[in-house]
C-alpha cells in the first residue's frame, strides 16, 4: 500500500513538473498561450465533473445501495448521469472554445512586426524585412519584442511542417506552395523553445528553434546589429578559418555577408557565433560542437542534407570552428 502511495505521489510530482519550462503550453508567456491554457483547465475541470458523476453512480449502485433498484429511477440516473450531464458539460466547453477562435486567428495590426519563416528538412529559415526589398536572414533562432503582436508568415520548402511555440501560442501547419499566418503576442521576456509539431522525416525530433522575447529597445539594437556584415576575424586562427571556409567551397551553400560567400541553399552564417545552438537545437554552440557538426554531420542529424566534411584536417577543422565561433 505504501509503495502504491509513493508511486502515485511520484507520478503526480512528475506530472506537475511537466507543467512548467520553456516549452510548456501550461506555462504561458503569450496572449494566445494564456487562452489555450485556460481552455485546457476548463476542459480538465469538465472531464473531472463527468468522471465524478459516472464513478459516483457506479459506487452508489455497487457499494451504497447494492441489490435490486427501481427500474424507472435507475433509467433516470443512467440517462441523466450518462447522457444529459456529459452533453451539457461538453456543449458549454465547445461554445467556450469556439468563442476563443477569433482572438487566436486574428491578424496583427497594421505596422506590426512581420517575420517570415520557412520550414525545411530539418531547420528553419528566418527572415526579418528591413526595407521594401531587403531582409535580415538567420536560422533556427527568432527574436521578438515583448508586449507587441508579431505576425509570422509561414511556408515550407519541401514537406509539411508545423510551427509551434507552446509557451507563446498555438500551432499552424506550414504547407509547400502556400503561406499561412500566425499572430503571437508575448507577455513576458525570456527564452522559449519552438519545435516542429508535424512528422517530417528522419530528423523531425531534431528540429527545434530558440525564441528570445526582449524589451523593444534591446530588440531594435539586436536587429540593427544583425544587419551589419560579418566581423573581420582578428585572431590568426580565425583568419585561417575564413580562408578554409572560402577555399573549401562552403560559400556555395552558405552566405556570410561581407565575404564572397553567397550561397542560398543552407543557413546564413553571417552571425552564427551569436546563436545558442547548432543544427536546429541539436548541439550547443561551442567550438567543439562546430568541429563535430562539420566533420560528422550525419551522425549528429540523420539524413541531413549537408555532407560530412571528415576529409578536412584537424588543424583546418579547428581553424574553421574558430572562425565560425567568431561570427558574433
Amino acid at each position: 500500500m505504501r509503495t502504491l502511495a509513493a508511486t502515485t505521489v511520484a507520478g503526480l510530482l512528475l506530472t506537475l513538473a511537466g507543467c512548467a519550462g520553456k516549452q510548456s503550453a501550461l506555462d504561458p508567456a503569450g496572449r494566445g498561450a494564456e487562452q489555450i491554457a485556460t481552455l485546457f483547465w476548463w476542459m480538465l475541470g469538465g472531464a473531472v465533473v463527468i468522471w465524478c458523476v459516472v464513478i459516483g453512480l457506479a459506487i452508489y449502485a455497487i457499494r451504497i445501495a447494492p441489490g435490486p433498484h427501481n427500474d424507472q429511477q435507475m433509467r433516470l440516473w443512467v440517462v441523466g448521469g450518462g447522457a444529459v450531464i456529459p452533453t451539457i458539460v461538453l456543449t458549454v466547453l465547445l461554445i467556450y472554445g469556439l468563442s476563443m477562435l477569433p482572438g487566436l486567428v486574428r491578424s496583427a495590426p497594421e505596422g506590426s512586426l512581420h517575420v517570415d519563416v520557412v520550414g525545411l528538412q530539418w531547420w528553419w529559415r528566418v527572415r526579418y524585412p528591413v526595407g521594401d526589398s531587403e531582409w535580415v536572414e538567420l536560422a533556427n533562432e527568432i527574436r521578438i519584442p515583448v508586449g507587441e503582436p508579431v505576425q509570422f508568415n509561414l511556408t515550407s520548402a519541401d514537406v509539411i511542417h508545423s510551427f509551434w511555440i507552446p509557451s507563446l501560442g498555438g500551432k499552424v501547419d506550414m504547407i509547400p506552395g502556400r503561406q499561412t499566418q500566425l499572430t503571437l503576442e508575448p507577455t513576458r521576456t525570456g527564452r522559449f523553445r519552438g519545435a516542429c509539431a508535424e512528422y517530417c522525416g528522419a530528423s523531425h525530433a531534431l528540429m527545434a528553434f530558440d525564441v528570445v522575447v526582449m524589451e523593444r529597445n534591446e530588440f531594435d539594437a539586436w536587429l540593427a546589429a544583425q544587419q551589419e556584415p560579418a566581423n573581420e576575424p582578428g585572431d590568426p586562427l580565425a583568419q585561417r578559418g575564413r580562408e578554409v571556409f572560402l577555399r573549401r567551397g562552403c560559400g556555395a551553400c552558405h552566405a556570410i555577408r561581407g565575404t564572397r560567400a553567397d550561397g542560398v541553399i543552407g543557413p546564413d552564417l553571417t552571425h552564427v557565433g551569436s546563436r545558442a545552438s547548432l543544427g536546429a537545437g541539436t548541439l550547443l554552440n561551442t567550438p567543439e560542437a562546430f568541429r563535430q557538426w562539420i566533420a560528422h554531420t550525419s551522425a549528429a542529424k540523420p539524413e541531413v542534407k549537408m555532407p560530412n566534411f571528415d576529409m578536412i584536417s584537424e588543424d583546418d577543422l579547428q581553424a574553421l570552428a574558430a572562425y565560425l565561433e567568431s561570427l558574433q
